[in-house]
């Protein structure tokens, strides 16, 4: 049966995260500190990787592929910090329109503070480095994790998108809180892609052996199929939230963000729920 390993989760929930910072890096629009913020948390995610693999279960590649993510991560994180005058183009603009609205209404042309045209931008390319970097690593994960092991990989890596996405979208939408003049795109886009990744996710944990052979009772949960059920509620409210999250972000006031934020945090519940109780299931 393919093992739940906890090295292999946190280098997931690592690289998942660390990809899909690069998706809304690369637009350009959300305030530099969210890289911070995530770049920072992941790499604590990795290094924690490194450690519970190496003191529980190594994995020779996962490790080297831990510190690489943590290394990528870093390099990222120091390029931005040192760039951090220059903002994110779509920050500046922002700056500069609200700036002409205001001259346009009191007749006072002021420089406002904020980021510095002049300088250098953070590219951000750079966030692409660690994904890269550890997927090796998840690969090695699944294998190692038990046959069959093309199953197990594909669940490492989906799952790795899935749980990436859905915690993204969770810590990007508190982000508004300190950028409240954020457009809603980028929040968007996370749900969108937690939407799409979400058959996936369920169709790899299906996937014979899966929690078919739970529901069916082939395979004993220890509790009367009461985690089969449970699996099963977890992944319908997941999408559920998903599809209510989308429809709050199509209200025009402020308060449907909060209110979308405050779904995604029930929706990470039922994601992880769905993603690792299936495996720890099947891992028995």
């Amino acid at each position: 049966m393919i093992r739940l390993d906890a090295a292999t989760v946190l280098l997931q929930w690592a690289v998942g995260g660390l990809l899909f910072l690069w998706v809304t890096t690369r637009r350009r629009e959300v305030g530099i500190g969210y890289g911070w913020l995530l770049r920072s948390t992941y790499i604590v995610m990795a290094a924690g990787a490194f450690a519970v693999g190496v003191w529980l279960d190594p994995v020779p590649v996962r490790e080297a592929s831990s510190l690489a993510v943590v290394a990528g991560a870093a390099v990222a994180l120091g390029v931005s910090i040192a760039r951090r005058k220059a903002g994110v183009a779509g920050e500046r603009a922002r700056v500069e329109k609200r700036s002409a609205r205001v001259a346009a209404m009191t007749g006072i042309d002021r420089r406002a503070d904020g980021p510095d045209a002049e300088a250098p931008e953070f590219p951000p390319q750079l966030d692409l480095i660690a994904p890269i970097v550890g997927l090796p690593g998840l690969v090695a994960a699944g294998i190692a994790a038990g046959d069959p092991a093309l199953l197990s990989v594909a669940r490492v890596l989906v799952g790795a998108a899935f749980l990436g996405s859905i915690s993204d979208g969770m810590l990007l939408g508190h982000w508004y809180l300190v950028q409240p003049g954020l457009a809603r795109k980028p929040l968007l886009e996370m749900v969108r892609w937690t939407g799409i990744i979400w058959p996936f996710e369920i169709a790899v944990l299906l996937w014979p052996v899966g929690m078919v052979s739970v529901l069916n009772g082939s395979i004993d949960d220890g509790y009367g199929g009461t985690f089969g059920w449970f699996w099963v509620a977890c992944a319908v409210t997941t999408i559920a939230l998903v599809v209510v999250t989308r429809a709050a972000l199509r209200e025009r006031y402020y308060s449907a963000v909060m209110a979308a934020t405050g779904l995604l945090y029930l929706a990470i519940l039922t994601a992880f729920g769905t993603d690792l109780v299936a495996r720890a299931v099947l891992a028995t």
